[in-house]
C-alpha cells in the first residue's frame, strides 16, 4: 500500500484553529507516565521523559496531554489510590519538574490535563487514617461507614454491593467495629460526597493544580461519586462473565445518583473561573456504565447542554464495537444522536484500561491497513479525538507472563481476565535494547515487535502509520469542515462495508470514504472531487463518482 503526501507549503495552506478553545482542536494524547520514557534507569517512566518528548508530540500535532495519575501512591491500583493530591510521586519526579513541564508544553501550544480521582483515596491518605481512628473523629463522616445488620448467624454486610476488583464492597474495620465502603480495592475507601466538607476539600485540591497552570482534568469514574442515601441492594441480572459477582449486578444504587450532577456543576463552576473568555479549561469524564453495556445516553447526561456540566464525556461504544461499517455507523450515529445541540463530542478507541484497538479490532490479515482505517475514522469525526500513547505507531497489546503481571485485577482473576498490563507496556521509541524506553529493567516487558515497530523507524519511512497520523491531524487542523463542521452519514454503502460521510462548514464540504473490507468496493458517494489525503490516491488528483475503492482504502476529498 502506497501513501501519498504533500507538505503544507506545497498545498499553500496554513494550520487554522479558528475561534475554538484548544480542547476542541485536539487531538488530546493520553500518556501512561510509567510507560512513556525513563530517564533515570529505574525502569519506570518519569516527567523528565515526557518533557524530552514534547517536540515529538508537537510535531505529531498534539494539542493536549492527559497524564494518568502521578500523585504519591502506595500503588495498590497503580496511582488511582492517592495519598496526597497536591504533590508528585518521587518515582515520577518533583513539583519543580512538573512546573517546568507545564511551561515547556504551553510554549509549544500543548495544554496539560491531570487525571483526578474524586471517588476514593488511598487507605493511607491522612484523611482516612483520621477517619478510622475513632467513631467520633471529625473526619469520620468524610468516608462512608455503616453498621452491618445482625442476624442468627452474626453480622452481615450493610448491603449486597460488590467491588469492581472482586469481593464485597464493604470491609470490616475491627478497631471501630464498622464497615467502610470501597467500590474498588479495600485499599481505596470511598469518600462521602454528601458531606459538604469533602466537597470543599476536593475542590481545593483541584484548584491547587489549576493555579500551577493545568488546563483541565480527566475525572475518574465521575458517575460513582454519590451513593443511594438508603443504601438499597442492587438488583441482579444474569450474564455470561468471568467469576466476578460485581458484573452480575445492575448498579442502580451505587452510582448515577441525581445529586452527582449537582457536584459536577460545582466543579464546572470552578473551572469556569479559570477559563476566561477563550474557554481555556476543560473537564472530560469517565462515565462508566454496567460492565459490557453501551450507554452513550448516560454519558450524554453528564455533558448536558455543554455549558453547566462536563465539557466532554467518554462514550465507550467504539471500544466495544467491531470493525464493520454497519457497526461503526450505528455507534457513531447513536452517540451524535443522544447529545444535545450545545454538546461537544469526543472519541476514543484505546486507553489504559482496555485492550488496544490495534489488537482488538485489527487482528488477522491486513493488520496494518486496518490501523489506517481506524486512524482515518478517529481523526475525521466531529469532536475531539483522544489518542493513547503508541497508537500512532500501531502498538499492540503486550504478551505478559503470569510472573510479570503487575495489575491487581490481572493477578486476582488470572487466567479468566487478562488484566490491564497488556495495554500499558513501554513506549517503543527505537529498535535498540528495551526499545529506547530505559537503560534499566522495564517495569513491564517490552512488546516483542519493538525492533520493527518503533518511532525511529517510522519517522524515516514516509509511508508509515506514524506519517499517516501526522497527515490526518494536519489535514484536520487545516480544514474548517473537519475541525468543527457538521457531520452527515451516507446510508448507502453499508451493506458493501463502506463507511461514508460528509463534513460541512460555511459552504465547504469534505467527503470521507472508508472501505472497511479487504475487497474492492464501489464508492457510495455519487460525487467526485479533489483528493485531499488518501491511502491510495495522489493529493490534488481526482476521484470520480463511479470510482471503485481499493481494499481498505481511506480517501478524504473535497
Amino acid at each position: 500500500m502506497e501513501k501519498y503526501r504533500l507538505s503544507l507549503q506545497e498545498r499553500g495552506m496554513a494550520i487554522q484553529y479558528a475561534e475554538l478553545p484548544w480542547w476542541k482542536t485536539g487531538p488530546i494524547y493520553q500518556i501512561y507516565p510509567r510507560s512513556f520514557l525513563d530517564t533515570n534507569s529505574d525502569g519506570v517512566g518519569d516527567l523528565e521523559g515526557i518533557r524530552r518528548k514534547l517536540d515529538y508530540l508537537q510535531d505529531l500535532g498534539v494539542r493536549g496531554i492527559w497524564l494518568s495519575p502521578i500523585y504519591p501512591s502506595p500503588l495498590y491500583d497503580f496511582g488511582y489510590d492517592i495519598t496526597n493530591y497536591h504533590d508528585i510521586d518521587p518515582v515520577f519526579g518533583s513539583l519543580e519538574t512538573f512546573k517546568l513541564l507545564v511551561r515547556e508544553a504551553e510554549a509549544r501550544g500543548i495544554s496539560l490535563i491531570m487525571d483526578m480521582v474524586l471517588n476514593h483515596t488511598s487507605h493511607l491518605h491522612p484523611w482516612f487514617i483520621e477517619s478510622r481512628s475513632s467513631r467520633d473523629n471529625p473526619k469520620r463522616d468524610w468516608y462512608i461507614w455503616k453498621d452491618g445488620p445482625r442476624g442468627p448467624f452474626g453480622k452481615g454486610y450493610p448491603n449486597n454491593w460488590m467491588a469492581a476488583f472482586g469481593g464485597h464492597a464493604w470491609t470490616w474495620d475491627k478497631p471501630t467495629e464498622q464497615y467502610y465502603l470501597h467500590l474498588f480495592t479495600e485499599e481505596q475507601p470511598d469518600l462521602n460526597w454528601r458531606n459538604p466538607e469533602v466537597q470543599e476539600a476536593m475542590l481545593a485540591e483541584m484548584q491547587f493544580w489549576l493555579d500551577l497552570g493545568v488546563k483541565g482534568f480527566r475525572l475518574d469514574v465521575i458517575n460513582y461519586l454519590v451513593k443511594d442515601a438508603q443504601f438499597r441492594n442492587n438488583p441482579y441480572h444474569f450474564r455470561m462473565t468471568y467469576p466476578r459477582r460485581h458484573d452480575l449486578q445492575h448498579h442502580q444504587f451505587d452510582r448515577n445518583q441525581p445529586e452527582t450532577y449537582e457536584i459536577v456543576h460545582r466543579i464546572r463552576s470552578l473551572m469556569d473561573l479559570y477559563a476566561g473568555a477563550s474557554e481555556d479549561t476543560m473537564l472530560v469524564g469517565e462515565v462508566y456504565p454496567d460492565e459490557g453495556v453501551h450507554a452513550p445516553d448516560l454519558a450524554a447526561t453528564y455533558i448536558g447542554n455543554g455549558k453547566d456540566l462536563l465539557h466532554l464525556a467518554f462514550d465507550f461504544s467504539t471500544i466495544y464495537t467491531s470493525l464493520t461499517a454497519a457497526d461503526l455507523h450505528s455507534v457513531l450515529q447513536t452517540w451524535y444522536g443522544v447529545l444535545s445541540p450545545g454538546a461537544w463530542p469526543c472519541h476514543v478507541l484505546s486507553n489504559h484500561d482496555q485492550s488496544r484497538a490495534a489488537s482488538r479490532l485489527c487482528a488477522g490479515a491486513d493488520n496494518e491497513a486496518k490501523k489506517r482505517v481506524l486512524a482515518a475514522l478517529l481523526l475525521t469525526q466531529r469532536g475531539t479525538p483522544f489518542l493513547y500513547y503508541g497508537e500512532e505507531i500501531g502498538m499492540e497489546d503486550g504478551v505478559i507472563a503470569r510472573k510479570d503481571l503487575q495489575d491487581p485485577l490481572g493477578k486476582k482473576y488470572y487466567p479468566f481476565h487478562p488484566g490491564r498490563d497488556r495495554s500499558r507496556t513501554p513506549m517503543q521509541w527505537t529498535g535498540d535494547s528495551a526499545a529506547g524506553f530505559t537503560e534499566g529493567k522495564p517495569w513491564l516487558p517490552i512488546n516483542r515487535d519493538f525492533r520493527k515497530r518503533n518511532v525511529e523507524a517510522q519517522q524515516r519511512d514516509p509511508s508509515s502509520l506514524l506519517h499517516w497520523y501526522r497527515d490526518l491531524i494536519t489535514l484536520r487542523q487545516e480544514e474548517p469542515a473537519l475541525l468543527d463542521g457538521s457531520i452527515e452519514f451516507f446510508e448507502t454503502g453499508l451493506q458493501e462495508n463502506v463507511l461514508a460521510y460528509v463534513r460541512r462548514k460555511a459552504g465547504s464540504e469534505v467527503l470521507v470514504v472508508l472501505n472497511v473490507s479487504g475487497q474492492t468496493r464501489p464508492n457510495p458517494i455519487r460525487r467526485g472531487g479533489t483528493v485531499l489525503l488518501s491511502t491510495h490516491r495522489k493529493p490534488q488528483g481526482t476521484i470520480e463518482h463511479d470510482t471503485r475503492l481499493a481494499p481498505w482504502e481511506c480517501t478524504v476529498y473535497r
